[in-house]
């Protein structure tokens, strides 16, 4: 079970609210709509993924990495190199 689980329903919903957000934005150049108005949406499109991906984060350093960590050994300094690779990219992003 991953750490999200019990918060998939809530993950989905929030999905397809941004999936819906990204075809509005290819409507929106489909339109040939302002510049700036399509430029505020795929910002707030894009700050609705980093909600997720932060909440997602959480989720797996409370469960799998605490869960590794518990058990000790080399499985929990892979789960902390895997977090840090993920966080860095989520920096860089």
């Amino acid at each position: 079970m991953h750490g999200y689980t019990a918060d998939k329903d809530a993950y989905l919903k929030r999905l397809r609210r941004i999936e819906g957000q990204v075809r509005g934005l290819q409507r929106m150049v489909e339109n040939d709509d302002y510049c700036i108005d399509v430029l505020t949406q795929i910002s707030a499109a894009t700050k609705a993924l980093q909600a997720v991906s932060l909440g997602l984060l959480d989720e797996h350093l409370k469960h799998c990495v605490a869960q590794a960590v518990a058990e000790g050994g080399e499985v929990a300094d892979e789960k902390i190199a895997e977090a840090s690779a993920a966080i860095g990219r989520l920096v860089r992003s």
